[in-house]
């Protein structure tokens, strides 16, 4: 269904809403060493944020936006819950004896549809980098087997977020990436091109040109 502008507009108000709200409760997210440099970037945040939920149909988008209220209801912080899902790779031990009796559990089952969203979307990173050097280079490196303590991948980042999401936001999700997957369309390359018109760029082929000069 093609989009009108009316609602191509409503989705974009959505979308910076949950910006906003995904940076307040970024701000009360504490590192071991306290607060990141990225912390007092909100420019930075929401070019990188706003360029994904660009990406998401008004469902979607609403559910995770529903998952913020809840989770502010419940005391709970979706973002500092991802940072420490994504311990899970780089740090194990300290997951498992320090943050894993504080997350909610996950079932096999909700296991098992996360690594089959991921399954699909660490290729399209894959393609992305290839067909994008210049612009791959500054991204995450792409696989858990290549994390480290200062450096978390792409797939590792994407399995944290996915985690926090509530049943039904991941099921839409998982609508999204199979629309796409069925149109031959690549998720990374879709959050990039609006990354990169956000950032100020006519599009994703001149922001990767900027690379080179």
């Amino acid at each position: 269904m093609i989009e009108t502008m009316e609602q191509r507009l409503e989705r974009m108000e959505r979308a910076r809403e949950i910006v906003a709200h995904e940076w307040e409760q970024f701000q009360l997210v504490r590192g071991e060493d306290g607060r990141a440099s990225c912390q007092d970037n909100p420019a930075e945040f929401e070019v990188q944020r706003l360029g994904q939920f660009l990406t998401w149909p008004m469902r979607l988008l609403d559910s995770y936006a529903a998952d913020l209220n809840d989770a502010d209801a419940a005391g709970r912080n979706l973002l500092t819950e991802k940072y420490a899902r994504m311990m899970e790779s780089t740090e194990p031990e300290r997951y498992a004896r320090e943050l894993a009796p504080h997350l909610p559990a996950l079932s096999p089952v909700r296991v098992a549809a996360q690594e089959g969203i991921i399954a699909i979307q660490v290729p399209w990173a894959r393609d992305f980098h290839r067909d994008y050097p210049g612009l791959g280079a500054a991204m995450r490196v792409l696989t858990t087997a290549e994390d480290t303590l200062e450096s978390t991948s792409f797939e590792t980042y994407l399995r944290g977020e996915l985690g926090t999401y509530s049943d039904e936001t991941l099921a839409l999700y998982r609508e999204l990436v199979d629309s796409l997957l069925a149109d031959g369309q690549n998720l990374t390359w879709r959050t990039l091109a609006y990354t990169s018109i956000l950032a100020g760029y006519e599009d994703v082929d001149a922001a990767e040109a900027a690379t080179a000069r």
